[in-house]
């Protein structure tokens, strides 16, 4: 029982964090992306000639997944810390964490919203796995590897670098120039309400606030902390990537298309 009530941190976690980067972070997060590696590519491979309801239904069970696991977290981290109000702080404003809508988005709806859904967590789902595991400082220098927090964090986290990996082998991937908009426009939209809560209730999504021991350290330390320049470097980075990932999808599609020819 007091395992139980350890790994799940009511009262506190007692253990000492074994640190960022530690042998045992590093070991636990390479078996999370190694699993989800491959499952991406076993699935991926196994459906990429079925019908695309046959390919979907493999995000069905993701999208399902993650979010029923970030709704049991936030209730249990609510009911942890005696505040009916904590779920103001677990809202789906980080950039890992967007993909709690739009993961299910690419999984349950039609047409051009399911085409940039799906786009989106094709380009974000990887990226969010890698800074979810390997980046998240701030999560692995104050909590045990093995805790509740943690292995949720790396769970979720890999369900979306799982589903990006698996949308590129299966190849349900559209990206259609036409959509690019749209994919701008979600990740824009989250940055805006990102910085309002954060404004609001005086807290750090999506990391614009402060780089809190993650790689965006590096940006803030590399413009002072300004209040200002911070923010919007980080939100440039992102479209940035959109743009580079976008622009580096169509040139090897271009080459392998002249390479059939």
């Amino acid at each position: 029982m007091n395992y139980i009530k350890e790994f799940f941190g009511f009262g506190g976690y007692q253990r000492e964090p074994e640190g960022y980067l530690s042998w045992q972070h590093l070991t636990f997060v390479t078996t999370l992306v190694v699993i989800m590696i491959a499952l991406a590519v076993v699935l991926g491979l196994r459906n990429r000639e079925r019908s695309m309801s046959a390919r979907n239904r493999v995000l069905i069970f993701a999208a399902i997944a993650i979010d029923a696991l970030e709704i049991f977290k936030i209730v249990l981290m609510c009911i942890r810390g005696h505040d009916p109000m904590g779920w103001l702080y677990e809202l789906p404003l980080f950039l890992c964490s967007i993909q709690l809508i739009t993961l299910p988005l690419a999984a349950f709806s039609k047409g051009r919203v399911k085409e940039a859904a799906l786009d989106f967590v094709f380009i974000f789902g990887i990226l969010g796995a890698i800074l979810g595991t390997y980046g998240a400082g701030q999560n692995y220098a104050c909590y045990p590897v093995l805790c509740f927090d943690n292995v949720v964090s790396g769970v979720t986290h890999c369900i979306s670098g799982f589903s990006s990996l698996y949308i590129a082998v299966s190849g349900m991937a559209s990206m259609k120039r036409k959509n690019i908009g749209i994919t701008f426009a979600i990740l824009c939209g989250a940055c805006i309400a990102a910085y309002v809560a954060n404004v609001l209730i005086d807290y750090n999504y999506m990391f614009l606030m402060r780089g809190d021991g993650t790689p965006y350290d590096i940006v803030y330390n590399w413009v002072g902390g300004h209040c200002v320049l911070y923010p919007c470097a980080v939100v440039l980075l992102f479209l940035l990537y959109i743009s580079a990932f976008y622009g580096t999808y169509f040139l090897l599609g271009r080459r392998k298309k002249e390479n059939a020819a």
